[in-house]
């Protein structure tokens, strides 16, 4: 695992390779198996994924699971308590066998005073962050789930550049993250199929359809 997560990660990956290293030495690895948990409230890391996948989520007042984001090899979470912020409602979970760097407050500290240029850096990240949680703030806002779940797609559609997406998280996770069932996030996808909005390729989807579809996005 040597230098693979600073090497990964947008925040460093411009760094001189020696301070890239030398960050390295100061990050703790771990591997977790999927299912276990990364960090919970009270948390104060910086958690940066080497290898697999993390989602991450908070737990509505009934207790119920609602995913904020996947984070993949190159995302981080947990800047926000290395500034002082309490973690008081956001989970880590691996999805997969998954290998974490974690950095502590203390160390993260000396890596901003040795590299200040880093600030800003993590400023704008933390932004982008913060936009993708508000997006998801709007999906929600929609009454209609087959409306979330079309703007979904599309959002998709747009990150990739073309009409074909994949869907790289489970069913049950994509409806977490729109507020729904993966019971009913079944029948709205069958719906906008059959509307026509929606075209699956059957090859992928025999090879696992709760793990990984495609789709084509009639506009």
């Amino acid at each position: 695992m040597q230098h693979i997560c600073v090497s990964l990660v947008p925040l460093f990956m411009d760094l001189p390779g020696k301070d890239q290293l030398k960050i390295n030495s100061l990050a703790i690895h771990r591997r977790y198996q999927k299912g276990e948990t990364i960090f919970q409230p009270g948390d104060e890391k910086l958690q940066i994924v080497a290898r697999g996948s993390m989602k991450v989520y908070q737990l509505s007042a009934s207790g119920r699971e609602q995913l904020l984001r996947v984070a993949q090899p190159g995302d981080y979470e947990g800047e926000k308590q290395l500034f002082g912020l309490e973690n008081d409602s956001f989970f880590g979970e691996a999805m997969e066998n998954t290998e974490i760097c974690s950095l502590g407050k203390a160390d993260f500290n000396r890596v901003l005073l040795g590299n200040p240029q880093l600030s800003l850096k993590l400023l704008e990240l933390s932004t982008q962050k913060l936009l993708a949680t508000e997006r998801q703030t709007q999906f929600l806002a929609m009454e209609r789930v087959e409306e979330r779940l079309a703007s979904y797609l599309l959002d998709l559609a747009k990150v990739a550049g073309s009409d074909q997406v994949q869907l790289s998280m489970k069913m049950k996770d994509i409806a977490f993250y729109l507020g729904t069932t993966p019971e009913t996030l079944s029948r709205k996808f069958k719906l906008l199929e059959k509307m026509g909005y929606l075209e699956k390729d059957r090859k992928a989807g025999r090879k696992s359809l709760m793990k990984m579809a495609y789709w084509t996005c009639n506009r």
